[in-house]
């Protein structure tokens, strides 16, 4: 993709958004680089979690550990799953692990109960089929073969919504780093991996409809867990960029309140917890109030105040737009919502605050 085919797309791939990055730490990379790797582990990790001398951006908000141990993982024959609640920024960390790795983010499969080894493997053109046969030319190759045959990083986004089969095709792949395709003849019908080929794999432990993996598959992966954010402040910062990242996007000039998003994030994290900041018990929502989920509120909020009246959006708005998330999952999470902004928002002080518990009515059946 180039800046211009990449004018009107909603979200280009990280290879794209952040190419100067990458062609800066490609320019200054001077370390060992392992076979097939666009980077060296240390310049991967520093496009990942930011290099001030070199003017690249932080772009995961996490233990700089984490990412040490998945970029060791990505070096050996052995997967990587990342697991942990939605909206932990899995995918996130996904496609930079692979822009970094590869060059490339986009060789990916997305799971789900429909998905099929053929949206995995390989599929047919069925006109060429029919007329030539099975050859190479009639061979549709899917993101692992592609993956395989050229040496990059596929990416398996919630590998555990698939049926338990489907995923067991990867155990080839992953032990003998070969893909058979019987269909064609000879030395044709075997793809065999380059180097840099590995796969990245995503799991939330938390939605319904998680199908288990088998243990033959468990072992051909390293697992690490992406945790929520534990700092206040780290999460109210997140929030605050992304979603005027968003916002800018959408054509809304005005950024967004800080005491909204101050609001929205010490609501979220309460919510989250099921325990408010002063120690007081309550219930927890069922709805995932994940910071990705609240990145999502936020750009609504300021979506809302913008092109209904021409404002930054405010504290009513956030009520509104907290409904739809908290009614995804559970009648009940509405109510509890309610009981949340009328038992446990009395202490605060503030103009924000006051605005909220008054706000309480636009809720659904308020």
């Amino acid at each position: 993709m180039t800046a211009t085919t990449t004018a009107h797309v909603q979200r280009p791939p990280a290879e794209v958004r952040y190419a100067d990055e990458l062609a800066r730490l490609r320019a200054a990379d001077d370390a060992p680089t392992p076979p097939g790797w666009a980077l060296s582990l240390r310049a991967a990790r520093a496009f990942i979690v930011g290099d001030e001398k070199l003017g690249v951006t932080r772009k995961f908000v996490g233990d700089p550990s984490l990412i040490d141990r998945a970029l060791v993982s990505l070096a050996t024959s052995r997967g990587l799953l990342l697991v942990g609640d939605p909206g932990t920024a899995k995918s996130l960390l996904s496609e930079l692990l692979a822009a970094a790795v590869s060059g490339d983010s986009t060789l990916t499969i997305q799971g789900g109960a429909a998905t099929t080894e053929d949206q995995i493997k390989y599929s047919w053109n069925y006109a060429l089929l029919v007329a030539e046969g099975p050859t190479e030319r009639s061979l549709v190759p899917a993101p692992l073969l592609r993956g395989m045959a050229h040496g990059q990083v596929v990416r398996f986004e919630e590998i555990t919504r698939c049926p338990l089969e489907v995923q067991d095709c990867l155990l080839s792949p992953l032990s003998d780093r070969v893909l058979a395709v019987p269909e064609l003849p000879g030395d044709l019908g075997m793809v065999f991996a380059k180097e840099g080929f590995n796969i990245i794999a995503t799991a939330n432990t938390r939605d319904r409809g998680v199908n288990d993996m088998s243990s033959a598959l468990k072992r051909r992966f390293n697992f690490e867990t992406v945790f929520p954010i534990a700092d206040f402040d780290t999460e109210l910062s997140l929030v605050e960029a992304e979603a005027g990242t968003l916002l800018r996007r959408s054509g809304v000039t005005a950024p967004p309140r800080r005491d909204v998003l101050e609001v929205l994030v010490t609501a979220f994290r309460e919510l989250r917890a099921g325990r408010t900041a002063r120690g007081d018990e309550m219930e927890r929502l069922s709805s995932v109030m994940s910071t990705a989920e609240a990145v999502s509120v936020a750009h609504a909020v300021g979506l809302r105040g913008w092109f209904l009246r021409g404002d930054a959006g405010s504290t009513t708005d956030l009520v509104s737009c907290l409904a739809g998330t908290a009614a995804k999952d559970s009648p009940e999470d509405l109510a509890k919502l309610r009981r949340y902004l009328e038992q446990h928002t009395s202490w605060r002080t503030g103009p924000q605050w006051r605005e909220l518990r008054d706000a309480r009515r636009e809720l659904p059946g308020g």
